[in-house]
């Protein structure tokens, strides 16, 4: 760890709020020194054909904007921003992510359900650290509510259900009314998404549950007004709270000091779907944790930039799980790496980042041969593209994907023209080299490569050879002339002798 002070910031792009937290780390130790919250209530912007409104996307530029300029000093390396359930469920959720991007002045990554779910439990864990307690943990957002249960920083079981404060408050108490129907109504299909997942939390087992969210913590404000002795939600207390509400019969009618305006409109759908996890998992007192995803998500960034990156234990767990041959999987990491240096500087290439994604597509190419040998490039980016990859935001798979399924045979540019446009160059400049590291290795003997010499400028690549060794290689002298015509694809012309 470095000791000087190095300042982050994280920013969570959530469902009903935008949270900011910018820190300071030195030796280990993080440092909160700004935070900074607005309710956006991007999940209210969405309709019925899962599109934002242009007023939703607005709103979030604005906040953005605000954001951006707070950052503005810090490196980009040390900033990290996340979208969750809303921006997983938009259908234009490319052009608010380009927009985002110009707004923030860096680019919004979209993780997925359990991904967030891991994040938060992360947060929650260097909150309230204790490496021998198991611990279940639930998160009520705006469009999802995540779980997870684990000891220390590791969560072995991870769970996001499509249920938040904003979507069940517009469901169920569209109009603002609330009824002892509606709410047994909301509660009702709260169990229902719990289902499936009701009967293995339970086995798992805890020794304490902690909550955290804006939801969550304005309900046990609540009832710590009222009682002037809970710390934490109780189930008596939460009951006594469901019943109070509804009586209210309205949400003008809620009047709670810990209540602000902002959150008086989705507050009854939250406290539906708590009511719900404490009967389906037979809760009887919650602890409150002040870390959630957006702490979770500084101590992840801070890891990665200190080589301590879940993303690299995901791929070795990959590799393990789909029986790689590693051996070979490995040397062609090795000749990637070679090319990489050997260009890095002419294609402009990041040493961290962008080394990085050539690596584990070099490690993952033949995962795909885990369903067949036929077309298992193919297979490779399915897989890729379909799990759930801790640590990986919903773009980075699918770079890692295209880099595994391009790594062989005909280029499909009007499937890689999919990527997004800021990262599409660097892609197929990755993928040219993983293409020919593969190809240097298609004999899977430990032979050493020859030494050769590469210069590249712009589209251009040239691969110099020692003296005669072509031609004591025929073979791989005809699969670079192969792939001298595939790469014409990417309008890139290969030169080699």
């Amino acid at each position: 760890m470095s000791t000087q002070s190095e300042p982050y910031a994280a920013i969570d792009l959530g469902s009903n709020s935008f949270h900011m937290v910018v820190a300071s780390s030195m030796e280990g130790r993080i440092q909160i020194v700004d935070k900074m919250k607005d309710t956006v209530r991007l999940a209210g912007g969405l309709d019925d054909k899962r599109k934002l409104s242009d007023e939703a996307i607005n709103r979030a530029m604005e906040c953005l904007q605000k954001f951006g300029q707070r950052i503005k000093e810090i490196p980009a390396s040390n900033i990290r921003a996340v979208g969750t359930n809303t921006l997983r469920q938009a259908k234009n959720s490319n052009t608010f992510l380009k927009k985002a991007r110009q707004s923030l002045g860096h680019p919004v990554e979209i993780i997925s359900g359990r991904e967030e779910a891991r994040l938060i439990f992360l947060g929650v864990a260097y909150s309230n650290f204790n490496e021998k307690e198991q611990r279940l943990v639930i998160d009520i957002g705006g469009g999802s509510t995540e779980l997870g249960i684990g000891r220390g920083y590791h969560a072995h079981l991870l769970e996001s259900l499509y249920m938040g404060c904003v979507n069940m408050s517009n469901r169920f108490f569209p109009d603002g009314e609330i009824t002892s129907k509606k709410m047994r109504k909301a509660i009702l299909f709260a169990r229902q998404e719990l289902e499936a997942i009701e009967a293995t939390y339970r086995r798992a087992k805890w020794d304490n549950v902690y909550g955290s969210s804006g939801t969550i913590q304005t309900i046990r404000d609540i009832v710590n007004n009222q009682s002037n002795s809970e710390s934490n939600i109780s189930q008596p207390a939460l009951q006594n709270l469901r019943d109070e509400i509804v009586a209210a019969g309205h949400i003008d009618n809620l009047k709670y000091d810990a209540l602000s305006s902002s959150r008086i409109p989705v507050f009854a759908g939250g406290v539906a779907i708590l009511c719900a996890v404490f009967e389906a998992l037979d809760i009887q007192t919650m602890n409150i944790s002040n870390g959630a995803l957006r702490e979770g998500l500084l101590l992840d960034l801070i890891g990665r930039q200190h080589d301590q990156d879940i993303r690299e234990q995901t791929v070795d767990e990959l590799i393990s799980r789909y029986n790689i041959d590693n051996e070979h999987a490995l040397r062609v990491e090795h000749t990637a790496r070679d090319l990489f240096d050997l260009v890095r500087k002419d294609w402009g290439l990041d040493k961290k980042s962008d080394l990085k994604l050539l690596r584990w597509a070099a490690k993952l190419h033949e995962i795909g041969l885990a369903i067949a040998h036929s077309q298992h490039h193919k297979h490779a980016a399915y897989l890729i593209n379909n799990s759930e990859l801790a640590g990986f935001s919903r773009e980075e798979q699918s770079r890692l994907a295209a880099l595994v399924r391009y790594h062989r045979r005909k280029l499909l540019l009007e499937e890689l023209q999919l990527l997004p446009d800021e990262s599409r160059e660097k892609v197929y400049r990755l993928l040219i080299l993983l293409r020919i590291a593969v190809l240097l290795n298609r004999s899977r003997t430990s032979n050493m490569n020859p030494e050769l010499k590469m210069k590249a400028k712009d589209n251009q690549l040239e691969i110099s050879f020692p003296e005669g060794w072509l031609s004591e290689h025929p073979l791989t002298e005809a699969d670079l002339a192969a792939e001298s015509d595939y790469l014409k694809a990417l309008d890139t012309s290969l030169i080699f002798k």
